[in-house]
């Protein structure tokens, strides 16, 4: 039994619309061993393993579901065993995830599990401590060999699952502001492996780090870390606080603890969560104990008196009072029959505690600090204490350290309550935790006494959001409030673009709209993430984590996603909904890969994108496997985009009120035109846009048609739209490898990435609607990885339309021999009838290009398709064809009087020189130059 692959999915998928592991799990021989064979021994030891086992309901629904499926009959498969049991081990950690199915695959003994996660190392791990605890409980003559190691123990194994687990888990302060958010509809990014995350997105972003914002001053913070000056600084308000002195060595402390007055309590200088604190302390010996275990956290102590009274934790958010809890060292509880080692095992059994932050408490523990505090009181771990004595085993009253809470928000009196909020304001936080210690919280401060220990700044909310007694309170809500008051956005519009062909012109043009719109642009695309027009990262861009770089952008205030087959298959999308979704088409292209062999499963890749959206769906009516994803998506509204004006369905979605974008022929061509509740609104000519050549080539008037529809869709205003589709051409900056046209040799280059048939085909179609005195000719490849019948389907789609057919291959030969793709596709043509004369076989991708240009003559047309881009179309721009000589250097323009250059031309003659070499450099850019990146020379 072992794992031959894991995906790991960030967000929707072919399995779920949340984050899933899918692990191809093969049994080998166990797949003669269902768990009615395996028998009771197995069932029983994973019962008793995994006793949270019973409340899983299976197909049945219902608890006890699963162990039904285990016991009856012949039982389930491991692969579903693996399934439950790595949501289990989630479960047993703190996560609240449920989720999973497996399926069997065409393979004997294979299966497909899936199962849901909460953070990806969690999940990863659940899945082979899973696996780990199955194979230990087979029988040996079945354990798969070196699968378990001889002194390996599930107990031991599961304790350090969950600490693991708990280390990369959201702590419970962060993870109750991230369920506030969620609450309200409000996504959010974790920015890294610890407490630091981003609500909200693009330029409407708000940060928090556990329960620091980013609105929280960096000096309230410094203050609140300095306890001698908070302490300052509240006397000086008349607040109640407790005398105090700053010391560095142990004779310091213990004579500011005779000045002080015993007891006293010394702790770190700029400490947190009670670490390093000895309280009550009546002695100098004590004293001076006290100040090594403070100074162990910090390189300064402060020495304070002792207040008596009860430890409470009031909670300020934006200047209010919010909860107020009062906090109970942890202890154990005598009964005169039972020691203090076996009461602790007593109180662990409580469901409620567990390891760390794993559950609502935590567990006690008999350790140093512990042994300490029950010297103290006189007694040992063997002690029996009488009944109803408490005895303590820490200090502090961290639920942390065992520590339990009481929720007092009710009755706490209006002076304390006055009191903690003077107190956070007066140190300039947001989110203030103020501990203070007081005999009856019920009563005033300035009745009965007590006193301001301490302000927190990134104050714990789980004594708050779930006290051991009492009403639990959302604290969370109102920072939330503080930080997207009532009205305020969070989001920004995001729009996601696929299909098999287009989507990444289209989705340049929908960026380039929305900024002629008025908005900064995030794009994401196979060449690299833009930022309002400006590449920030260069590379295939169309996955997950490029989603998630532009979302996390302060600048961007609009998100244009070009989402791609592979990144969907990898790991899925980047986020969980986008406001408008776009398939552009279906076509035959990577198939065989991923396991996507048939058309229909290519379009059930590409509809997460529309299953996903939310305001519309915009289809291509006149791909059928496209049209069908109609009735897969929940969005409120669903655009047809269609090239034929009659298209029946479109004319009926039309009649009903429903969106479309056609294409109408009209006396001066081709109109874009759009339909809405039965508003008929013509948008622009084709021939206006200059992508589309004059409106000849078809495929980018398609695409402007869904840049359009998308544009609308977004809320973007008419004029913007025209004015965007307008403004965009096809020039190699603009869209590099997406009809780029080159037309100052003595013949015209088209260059152009299309790497499958339907691509290939619509620049063949293109190629002779162009008027073309000379020949035509062509440069063609595949990728390597195609199945040959796809490389065969490119060569057809171009034969018979071209004079000469060049035939090369791609730098990488993914696995193919060095000529092996362009003599499949020569011997495609000669199939298809074109003459052998007429081709030529050069695998090297610049040695082809350049036969193509040197076999250009005046009146010719070059179609190129290229795969190295940049490399491809500086060879194009830099090519000087035979016999035309290198153009002259355009004369200097006239310069105004103060750029005349001096006699003795120093001065300004340097700089008419610099004037005239900047204007060379100008009409080289417009040649072409300037559209290669730098980083590629």
């Amino acid at each position: 039994m072992r794992i031959l692959d894991r995906s790991v999915y960030v967000g929707p998928s072919l399995y779920a619309r949340f984050p899933v592991i899918r692990l191809e799990l093969d049994l080998g021989p166990l797949e003669a061993w269902p768990t009615g064979r395996l028998g009771a021994p197995f069932s029983d030891g994973l019962a008793a393993a995994l006793p949270g086992l019973a409340e899983h309901g299976c197909s049945y629904r219902e608890p006890g579901g699963f162990y039904r499926r285990m016991r009856e009959g012949e039982g389930t498969w491991l692969g579903h065993v693996l399934e439950h049991v790595a949501i289990e081990l989630q479960n047993i950690a703190g996560e609240a995830v449920t989720f999973g199915k497996t399926r069997s695959s065409t393979a004997p003994g294979v299966y497909t599990v899936v199962y849901e996660y909460a953070q990806r190392d969690e999940g990863i791990a659940a899945g082979e401590l899973g696996l780990r605890l199955l194979s230990s409980l087979l029988p040996a003559e079945l354990r798969p060999e070196g699968s378990v190691p001889a002194d390996w123990s599930f107990p031991e194994a599961r304790d350090q699952f969950i600490r693991f687990a708990q280390r990369r888990a959201l702590g419970p302060s962060t993870a109750s502001l991230v369920h506030a958010a969620e609450r309200r509809g409000i996504p959010w990014l974790r920015l890294n492996d610890q407490s630091l995350v981003q609500l909200g997105h693009g330029k409407y972003q708000q940060r928090i780090q556990a329960t620091v914002t980013g609105r929280t001053p960096h000096i309230s913070v410094e203050l609140a870390s300095d306890k001698e000056e908070t302490n300052k600084i509240l006397a000086g308000l008349g607040l109640p606080v407790p005398q105090q002195e700053l010391v560095q060595s142990e004779t310091q402390a213990v004579r500011a603890a005779r000045r002080i007055g015993f007891p006293v309590v010394t702790k770190p200088f700029n400490g947190n969560h009670g670490r390093g604190i000895s309280i009550r302390l009546t002695t100098e010996e004590e004293v001076a104990h006290g100040f090594v275990v403070a100074r162990e956290h910090s390189r300064s102590v402060v020495v304070e008196s002792f207040l008596e009274g009860d430890d409470h934790r009031l909670l300020v958010v934006n200047g209010g009072l919010v909860a107020a809890t009062r906090r109970t060292p942890g202890h154990v509880v005598g009964d005169g029959e039972h020691t203090v080692a076996q009461l602790i095992e007593i109180v662990n059994q409580d469901p409620r505690r567990g390891v760390g932050h794993e559950k609502v408490l935590t567990r006690l523990e008999l350790d140093a600090q512990a042994q300490r505090m029950l010297e103290r009181a006189g007694l040992t771990p063997e002690s029996v204490p009488e009944q109803g004595r408490a005895v303590y085993l820490r200090s502090t009253a961290n639920l942390s350290t065992g520590g339990t809470a009481t929720d007092v928000t009710d009755v706490i009196h209006p002076d304390n309550r006055e009191m903690a909020e003077r107190a956070v304001r007066a140190i300039g936080l947001d989110v203030g935790g103020v501990d203070f210690l007081s005999k009856n919280i019920g009563e005033s401060y300035r009745t009965i006494g007590g006193g301001i220990c301490e302000v927190n700044a990134a104050p714990g909310f789980r004594m708050h959001v779930a006290p051991s007694e009492g009403t639990a309170r959302d604290v969370a809500g109102p920072v939330i409030e503080m930080l997207f008051p009532p009205g305020a956005p969070a989001r920004v519009p995001i729009a996601a673009v696929t299909g098999t062909n287009g989507k990444t012109t289209t989705a340049r043009m929908l960026a380039h709209i929305t900024k002629m719109a008025g908005y900064t642009p995030g794009l994401t695309t196979t060449d690299g993430v833009y930022i309002d027009g400006q590449r920030t990262v260069s590379g295939d861009m169309t996955g997950p984590v490029s989603a998630r770089m532009v979302l996390a952008d302060p600048q961007i205030d609009i998100a244009v996603l070009e989402t791609a087959r592979g990144g969907l298959l990898r790991a899925g999308m980047g986020v969980t909904e986008v406001n408008v979704g776009a398939v552009l088409n279906v076509q035959p292209d990577h198939l065989g890969l991923k396991g996507i062999e048939t058309l229909e499963q290519l379009a059930e890749v590409k509809r997460i994108v529309v299953e996903v959206a939310t305001d519309c769906a915009v289809l291509n009516a006149d791909d059928p496997l496209v049209a069908r994803m109609s009735g897969y998506t929940e969005a409120k509204h669903i655009c047809y985009v269609t090239l034929n004006p009659q298209h029946a369905l479109v004319r009926e979605h039309v009649r009903a009120g429903g969106r479309a974008c056609a294409l109408e022929a009209g006396v001066n061509g081709h109109m874009i035109t759009l339909y809405e509740k039965g508003a008929h609104i013509p948008l622009l000519w084709t021939h206006l846009i200059p992508a589309t050549l004059e409106g000849r080539a078809i495929h980018n008037v398609q695409n402007a048609m869904f840049a359009a529809a998308v544009a609308f869709a977004l809320g973007a205003k008419l004029e913007a739209i025209r004015q965007g589709l307008r403004t965009f051409d096809s020039t190699f900056f603009q869209a590099p490898g997406r009809l780029n046209v080159f037309d100052e040799h003595p013949f015209k280059v088209l260059f152009d990435y299309g790497h499958n048939a339907h691509a290939v085909a619509a620049m063949a179609d293109l190629a002779q609607r162009l008027e073309v005195s000379g020949r035509r000719i062509v440069v063609l490849a595949g990728p390597g990885d195609r199945r040959d019948a796809d490389l065969v389907a490119i060569a057809r789609a171009v034969a018979g339309r071209f004079d000469h057919y060049i035939c090369r291959r791609d730098d990488n030969l993914r696995e193919r021999h060095e000529d092996e793709v362009p003599r499949i596709q020569a011997a495609a043509l000669t199939a298809a009838g074109v003459p052998a004369a007429a081709i030529s076989v050069i695998p090297d991708e610049q040695e082809a290009i350049n036969a193509a240009l040197e076999m250009g003559q005046p009146g010719d047309l070059l179609l190129i398709f290229a795969d190295a881009l940049v490399r491809s179309w500086k060879q194009i721009i830099k090519f000087k064809p035979a016999g035309v000589p290198a153009p002259a250097a355009p004369p200097p323009l006239p310069l105004p009087p103060l750029l005349e250059p001096h006699a003795e031309g120093g001065g300004r003659a340097a700089e008419s020189a610099a004037l005239n070499f900047n204007l060379e450099g100008l009409i080289r850019d417009e040649r072409g130059v300037r559209f290669a990146p730098e980083a590629e020379d």
